[in-house]
């Protein structure tokens, strides 16, 4: 299967598109660079995982037709990852997460290719309260973000016909290792504050809710999607993630202290409660998908993160600056004009 990937030199991206090769796909990588800086570890590595796509550099606001030629799938990852992301100028969020997305469906139908496979985001489920979210919960996402890849999901569910069929994979907040890390996502900061200050630094007051998934795991879900029968995930939502793997962030941040040797849990001055808060039933998937095995859970990945912290040396400056931290790279940009006031880079 011919699979274009948006968004492949991402976060999610960089580890998805190894195990696609590795299933037999052969891949179509299409990214603007937006956090081309932000490698993590060594940055010239002896072999590049991605050495074997066919790579277009290109916004994803600006595909074309053309870029859709001789694709029989598209899975969807490009988009302004988070809520502080989102909140940084939501007019842009918009148009990124919800038109482009749109746009690229439109196309993707037009091209005669069938099958589209969406990522979207539990936080969708925003304040959810305690009961468990299940695909057919009333949606209630409280940024920019999580609106964003509700409108998604809204529009691009109205172009599914006997021709064109989207699945809507809703993942839970993902962690764990990649060549695009990014420490602005719960466990891999909670593991980043323990080990470059001894602290677990909570910035809530650590009650609310968050399922949570591997970064590798959520790939495979996105591979079982392509692998099964069209109709089992015909114009269909999915959660992904393990019912198991809910939390409350202070569990997590406990986790965490667990797994780093004499760290301390600690509240920032300024702590309160998330109104993001969300419990997700992952059922769903694993009764319907069976080709979808998550292999990780929170306590295995924060070991993963720590002993790689620990092999990079990894500092506090690092992890809090802009090579980690989405919004302050993004921010570096504008400063520097590497990228214009809509996010689009400059040197493309």
């Amino acid at each position: 299967m011919r699979v274009l990937v948006t968004g492949y030199k991402g976060y999610v991206g960089t580890v998805m598109v190894p195990i696609l090769l590795a299933e037999g796909f052969n891949v179509t990588g299409i990214d603007s660079g937006l956090f081309d800086e932000c490698v993590f570890g060594e940055k010239q590595l002896t072999y590049d995982p991605l050495s074997n796509v066919n790579q277009i550099r290109k916004d994803i606001r600006d595909i074309t037709l053309f870029d859709l030629q001789n694709v029989d799938a598209v899975i969807h990852l490009a988009a302004l990852s988070n809520d502080p992301l989102s909140n940084l100028n939501p007019e842009v969020t918009y148009q990124i997460n919800h038109k482009a997305s749109v746009k690229l469906a439109r196309l993707a139908k037009k091209a005669g290719i069938q099958r589209f496979v969406f990522s979207s985001s539990c936080s969708i489920y925003g304040a959810a309260g305690l009961e468990m979210a299940t695909e057919e919960s009333e949606l209630n996402p409280l940024t920019p973000y999580g609106i964003s890849k509700m409108l998604s999901e809204r529009d691009i569910s109205k172009l599914a016909d006997s021709h064109f069929s989207p699945t809507f994979l809703r993942s839970a907040t993902a962690y764990g290792l990649s060549r695009m890390l990014r420490f602005d996502i719960v466990l891999n900061n909670l593991v980043a504050w323990a080990y470059t200050t001894g602290s677990v630094l909570l910035k809530s007051d650590g009650t609310a809710w968050r399922p949570i998934v591997h970064v590798e795991d959520m790939s495979r879900a996105f591979i079982a999607a392509l692998k099964s029968s069209r109709d089992l995930v015909h114009n269909q939502a999915f959660n992904v993630g393990i019912t198991s793997e809910n939390f409350r962030v202070r569990e997590i941040a406990e986790i965490v202290k667990e797994t780093v040797p004499s760290s301390k849990l600690q509240f920032a001055d300024t702590a309160e409660p998330d109104k993001r808060s969300y419990r997700v039933d992952f059922s769903k998937i694993h009764n319907t998908l069976t080709e979808f095995k998550p292999k990780w859970n929170a306590r295995a990945g924060a070991k993963q993160l720590f002993d790689a912290y620990k092999k990079f040396g990894v500092t506090l400056e690092e992890f809090e600056g802009p090579r980690y931290r989405r919004i302050s790279h993004l921010e570096a940009g504008l400063k520097s004009g590497l990228l214009d006031k809509t996010m689009r880079r400059t040197d493309i």
